[in-house]
């Protein structure tokens, strides 16, 4: 347990917290970039403990959750097989989704989190981690280059009635 939190595999029984850390930290990072309407819906939709109860019973996606010293949940990240309009290769993994509470930002707990997945992914002999990002989320963007992402492409992604453009990043791991 490093600075009071822990990271540990999420299992069945996180799929209430991954929801409600899920949504607080969508809420927090795109209240001031997209349209309310269209965050509520996002939120009840890709958000829902139903949708992570689905993503934990799949073998073939992968997730961690943050906890702090009294078990709160404060950040996580799923993973999964590549699902993405550029050319991935069998040995990619895709970070569907990283988030952090606003209030721990700027504390290593991003990179804590890439960093298991990072190793998990070694292990599974992956040898590229591929992302999207948003396209006008710059604080992320900056985030993933120092960790040493690169553009590998575009796509678009769809938030309630909103299309919108995603920055499509890759980090080799060998």
């Amino acid at each position: 347990m490093q600075g009071g939190i822990e990271i540990t595999r999420a299992g069945a029984a996180d799929d209430q917290a991954l929801s409600l850390i899920g949504a607080t930290t969508f809420l927090e990072t795109y209240a001031d970039l997209l349209p309310g309407e269209d965050i509520v819906t996002h939120c009840r939709t890709l958000h829902g403990a139903d949708y992570y109860r689905d993503w934990l019973s799949d073998d073939s996606r992968l997730a961690w959750i943050a906890r702090n010293a009294s078990g709160a949940p404060v950040g996580y990240l799923t993973a999964g097989p590549p699902d993405l309009p550029v050319d991935t290769r069998s040995t990619d993994l895709e970070i569907n989704r990283i988030y952090v509470l606003a209030t721990l930002k700027g504390q290593g707990l991003g990179r804590r989190l890439l960093d298991s997945a990072a190793e998990a992914a070694r292990e599974l002999e992956v040898t590229r981690l591929v992302l999207g990002v948003f396209g006008r989320n710059q604080a992320a963007q900056a985030f993933y280059a120092r960790l040493g992402f690169r553009q590998i492409g575009v796509r678009q992604f769809q938030v309630g009635a909103s299309l919108h453009d995603d920055l499509v990043l890759g980090l080799d791991l060998t």
